[in-house]
């Protein structure tokens, strides 16, 4: 997940230079760093015995 949220990055710059439309890789870019922060966050809670 973490490489392609890199890669979402690298396609959002690349489309600023070029001076294109960057929203919809924007969002998915939110939804992916989401996902990520709710995965750590139940994996920390599952090693916590929570």
């Amino acid at each position: 997940m973490r490489a392609q949220i890199a890669e979402l990055s690298g396609t959002i710059r690349q489309l600023q230079r070029s001076g294109l439309d960057d929203a919809a890789p924007r969002l998915l870019i939110s939804r992916k760093r989401a996902e990520l922060e709710d995965l750590t966050h139940r994996t920390n809670q599952s090693l916590q015995g929570d």
